[in-house]
């Protein structure tokens, strides 16, 4: 009859095994993945150094340390404890073993799971142990579950190390690669093919179920948060497609100033690439952070929320200071009370959209609270009858409506919004971008949108700061910026195309050399001029017998009077379409020579366009002299 010790010894080691290695992989790979230290190479060698041994070795090494004459056997020894030739010496060796694999897969887990998910936890309040709890090991469990899967494999096949260290002692130490070794040694083929098939059914049928186990967000089994559940207010579901809402007016928040809220930034990050260096203060009116890819506006959100430390300055808000760099002060992120709405929105995936919402809600507060605050705020954004559903079942822009409606659940006292609208089609970039204007004129605390987009900052923000290379090159209200930049890095990247050196004649004329023509300003020339430019759609065209009326884009039908100044026969070179406008490339004074030979761009509506493309060139441009604008040296 078959002697069934070896399975049960076998089980028991790998499964105690697999427990400890479980707990340990975890441990290390959290550790592992936080650190950058120097000896980050060196350490993840270590731990993964098991999987790529001989066997002998790895017992030959396990049998130096923990022998009689070993550093941790004399240890054990003097604690009368003796470790060679005992059932827990294989539990070490299975450990030893399958540890490497627990630890490269958790590893790899944690190293997928997107970090915006971590940090928009952060912002809602949440400690290090709650992001870890609630959002780290719930991401990677899949990953979590293959890798333990793996390990009881790996140290249910252990033999070499487990030779050495443990010994073959039947009934106590002898599991089944043993049996296995010493039955084909003793010539009994039959008893060795059974330990064979019985690991090998044990062993590729676990992996077999977890490949077959792929848990997906819409098969997930939904649960409580908090002990609460939010009821569906439309049974029959909801239709995915978006509709404009309306947002109600948003109360105070308790924690707000009943002052003015302001906020007061003044901060160096040093990067690869440039410096990021700026100062500057707003308030309650939304402020737009302005400037080209790679200027830092990101930066800024990231260390106002926490997320980057810098290198240098401070930061206060509300009288609050968040980091002071000489006071060594550095609020955590879960403590600064600012809510970030990130371009991928970050919504944990593995909650529903209520759960998402109510993720940043006071611990203290009762469930009904909970639960009335979550239907408030999405029934703001009309998303209250998929509140059970998840992330990935909505539309891009209803995501980014819960994300909004998560970050304000919480009343923070600063909004971040970066590039809230770049992962949106034009359509519903439009709808979405006006309802957040809505919900920010009943927002009570400061926000700041990031963006590319000049027409976006432009009807969202009341105040900008424009960026170049990681420094703020203006600050103001948005019409000053717009109307009289003063700089050519300000005028280029608010959008004007147009630009001339210019040489001053006098105190009102001033010559485009680019241009080859003397034009008449309003405003006295500065003192230092460097350019003039003025902007494409600013520019006016006249027709013969001009009265003097001008209209932007627009052609007069009458002749025009010597009187009107800085009027000039221009001929097209090249035209640009787009669906709304015409780009015309203009020569100034004499015809072009081929599509590239112009001075100035002019935009024009197609309306105006089907006027002006029949009339007979030379046309004449005119160039308003209050539309100039002068930029001096810096």
């Amino acid at each position: 009859m078959l002697n069934l010790a070896p399975l049960w010894i076998s089980l028991r080691i790998a499964a105690i095994a697999t427990i400890v290695t479980f707990f340990i992989g975890i441990a290390a790979a959290h550790l592992m993945h936080h650190y950058r230290g120097r000896w980050r190479s060196l350490l993840d060698s270590i731990l993964l150094a098991p999987m790529v041994l001989p066997p002998t070795v790895l017992g030959f090494l396990l049998l130096i340390f923990l022998g009689k004459n070993g550093p941790l056997g004399v240890l054990f020894t003097n604690l009368g404890i003796s470790v060679v030739f005992t059932w827990y010496a294989a539990v070490i060796t299975a450990t030893v073993v399958a540890l490497p694999l627990m630890y490269k897969t958790t590893l790899g887990a944690f190293e997928q799971i997107d970090s915006n998910l971590q940090q928009a936890a952060r912002t809602l309040g949440a400690s290090e142990l709650i992001v870890f709890w609630r959002i780290t090991l719930p991401l990677a469990l899949p990953s979590l579950i293959a890798g333990a899967t793996l390990a009881f494999a790996r140290a249910l096949g252990e033999f070499g190390a487990t030779l050495m260290l443990a010994g073959n002692i039947p009934g106590r130490t002898q599991t089944l690669p043993m049996a296995i070794y010493f039955a084909v040694e003793g010539g009994d083929f039959r008893e060795a093919a059974v330990w064979t098939g019985v690991i090998l059914t044990v062993a590729l049928g676990g992996l077999v179920l977890v490949n077959r186990w792929q848990p997906r967000p819409g098969n997930r089994v939904k649960r409580r948060e908090n002990g609460w559940k939010l009821r569906d207010r439309d049974a029959g579901g909801a239709d995915l497609k978006e509709t404009p809402v309306s947002y109600p007016l948003m109360p105070r928040s308790t924690h707000l100033s009943a002052d003015l809220p302001t906020l007061s930034v003044n901060l160096t990050k040093h990067l690869p690439n440039f410096t990021l260096d700026v100062a500057f203060s707003t308030n309650e009116q939304p402020l737009g952070l302005l400037g080209a890819s790679g200027s830092g506006k990101s930066l800024i959100l990231r260390c106002l929320a926490g997320i980057e430390t810098p290198d240098a300055g401070r930061i206060v808000l509300n009288g609050r200071v968040l980091f002071d760099s000489e006071q060594g002060i550095n609020v955590p992120i879960c403590d600064r009370k600012i809510g970030i709405l990130f371009q991928n929105y970050a919504l944990f995936p593995h909650l529903t959209i209520a759960q998402n919402v109510a993720f940043g809600l006071h611990r203290q507060l009762s469930a009904d609270q909970m639960q009335t605050i979550v239907t408030e705020q999405l029934a703001a954004v009309h998303l209250e009858s998929l509140a059970e559903r998840y992330p990935h079942e909505l539309s891009g822009g209803q995501q980014q409506r819960v994300a909004l409606a998560r970050a304000l659940a919480s009343q923070p006292e600063v909004l971040l919004l970066d590039e809230p609208f770049s992962a949106l089609d034009t359509h519903l970039r439009d709808q979405i971008e006006r309802q957040l204007i809505d919900r920010l004129q009943s927002y009570q605390g400061i926000t700041v949108l990031v963006t590319h987009n000049l027409e976006e900052a432009y009807r969202v923000c009341h105040q900008l700061l424009v960026l170049n290379s990681g420094n703020a090159i203006a600050h103001g209200p948005k019409h000053h910026i717009f109307e009289r930049p003063h700089s050519l890095r300000v005028a280029q990247l608010t959008g004007c195309k147009n630009f001339s050196p210019a040489m001053a004649h006098g105190t009102h004329q001033v010559e485009a050399r680019h241009w080859q023509c003397i034009l008449q300003t309003i405003e006295p020339l500065p003192s230092n001029l460097s350019q003039i430019g003025i902007r494409a759609h600013q520019i006016d065209f006249l027709g013969q017998g001009c009265d003097g009326g001008l209209g932007n884009g627009q052609v007069q039908d009458q002749s025009l009077p010597a009187s009107v100044v800085n009027s000039f026969p221009c001929w097209l070179a090249a035209t640009s379409e787009t669906p709304h406008r015409m780009t015309l490339y203009l020569k100034l004074h004499r015809p072009p020579t081929n599509e590239r030979d112009y001075h100035l761009q002019a935009e024009v509506f197609k309306e105006k366009w089907a006027l002006l493309k029949d009339q007979p060139l030379p046309w004449t441009v005119h160039l308003e002299p209050l539309r100039l604008i002068l930029l001096a040296d810096s």
